[in-house]
């Protein structure tokens, strides 16, 4: 199974949307709390160059927003 990481808040609903998603098809996934924890929003602008969430690495791979599409192909699913 990859490695999953979301940046997220708790009031994104699309962040609410992409871990629905995750737990549909049975994927374990770090998150990470962006508004809660300075460290993870640097994290997350680092890595996608943005502010906006969910900001989701599939093992390096950085894909931001909810994209059913992007996130099933990196996942294989």
């Amino acid at each position: 199974m990859k490695k999953i990481t979301i940046y997220s808040t708790p009031t994104c609903v699309y962040c609410k949307i992409a871990k629905d998603f995750f737990k549909a098809h049975d994927l374990t996934y770090t998150e990470k709390n962006v508004l809660a924890d300075p460290a993870s929003r640097k994290e997350a602008v680092d890595k996608s160059g943005q502010m906006g969430v969910p900001v989701i690495d599939i093992e390096g791979k950085i894909i931001v927003g909810f994209n059913e599409d992007q996130i099933s192909k990196e996942l294989g699913i």
